[in-house]
């Protein structure tokens, strides 16, 4: 399957505050509110939604193919992505801009307090699916990016007769209620978590049995309760699986997403998507950053089965590339 992965690229900055922020709030001096956080560790990772997901798709053997404007201190960047397996030739380059950035402070309970700043994010709108001239993918992957971008994809894929997965999530607050309504009703699939499907359901006045008339099936992430899956005559509730350690909570649900979509392209049912889709997240858990954890495909089936009897299925995740 060929999957084009539209949203964010982005360097993270994390830091690490040996504190709870809650105890540092007063609910009474909102309106005044003036904190600043001494943290004890900062380290400047890879990051974005687009090559988050790419990442574990490309440690579980699927080959994506970003789509994304970049900045000019993208190079070793690209690099990287290219030596795990992602295509980088749609990431554009725009000439005397920074690449996005992440700044995100987390707590001892896993709290965040974050900043985004856009940097080449900005231009995404600039980047049509229409210059894909023919080599197109058979699903593109709409997740968090500039506001514009998003509504632009989700017109250009509905013209073109794309198959789009549709992830607003962050972006939620920068969309109308009728942008959220179209890019659902063309959609393929929808991904959220359990507090962005209120937001939408909210915002557009579409109940989940609505978006589910359209949809093939919508993934609503949980956190530590997990996930749900949503079909039109199904509802699967996917667990944790457990962490050995928990290093930072960012990138959980993009690796989340990224599993989901290995199982999903090599056929798998919804429940198992959901199950690898789940490992990913912990794998990514485990470490600190979205793109910190490693494992070869053999080490995830292995892990996989402590949990889940799969019947064999997996196996395609180890022989696929030499099958497919």
């Amino acid at each position: 399957m060929n999957i084009l992965l539209t949203g964010s690229v982005a360097y993270d900055y994390l830091m690490i505050f040996p504190g709870y922020f809650r105890d540092h709030i007063l609910p009474d001096k909102l309106e005044t509110i003036s904190l600043s956080f001494l943290v004890e560790d900062m380290v400047r990772l890879r990051g974005g939604t687009a090559p988050n997901i790419a990442y574990t798709l490309a440690m579980l053997g699927v080959r994506a193919r970003l789509f994304a404007t970049v900045g000019e201190d993208f190079g070793d960047y690209r690099d990287w992505l290219e030596s795990k397996g992602v295509d980088t030739t749609w990431a554009r380059v725009v000439p005397g801009v920074f690449t996005a950035s992440f700044f995100a402070n987390t707590d001892r309970s896993n709290a965040q307090i974050a900043s985004f700043y856009p940097g080449a994010m900005a231009y995404a709108a600039s980047l049509s699916l229409h210059e894909l001239d023919g080599d197109l993918p058979d699903y593109v992957f709409i997740s968090p990016n500039d506001p514009d971008a998003m509504k632009r994809y989700v017109v250009e894929c509905r013209e073109m007769g794309l198959r789009y997965l549709y992830d607003p999530s962050q972006q939620i607050v920068r969309l109308q209620g009728n942008d959220l309504q179209l890019g659902i009703e063309g959609a393929h699939a929808l991904f959220v978590n359990d507090y962005e499907f209120a937001l939408v359901q909210k915002m557009t006045g579409m109940s989940a049995a609505d978006m589910l008339q359209s949809l093939k099936f919508a993934v609503v992430t949980r956190g530590d309760r997990g996930a749900t899956i949503y079909s039109a005559d199904q509802e699967y509730s996917i667990p944790v699986i457990p962490p050995e350690q928990i290093a930072d909570p960012t990138g959980v649900g993009d690796a989340f997403r990224g599993g989901f979509l290995t199982a999903y392209q090599y056929g798998l049912d919804l429940l198992t998507c959901g199950r690898v889709g789940a490992l990913a997240a912990t794998y990514c858990l485990e470490k600190s950053g979205p793109q910190g954890h490693s494992y070869t495909r053999e080490e995830f089936v292995s892990r996989y089965r402590r949990y889940f009897d799969d019947e064999g299925k997996l196996d395609i995740l180890v022989v696929g590339a030499e099958t497919r």
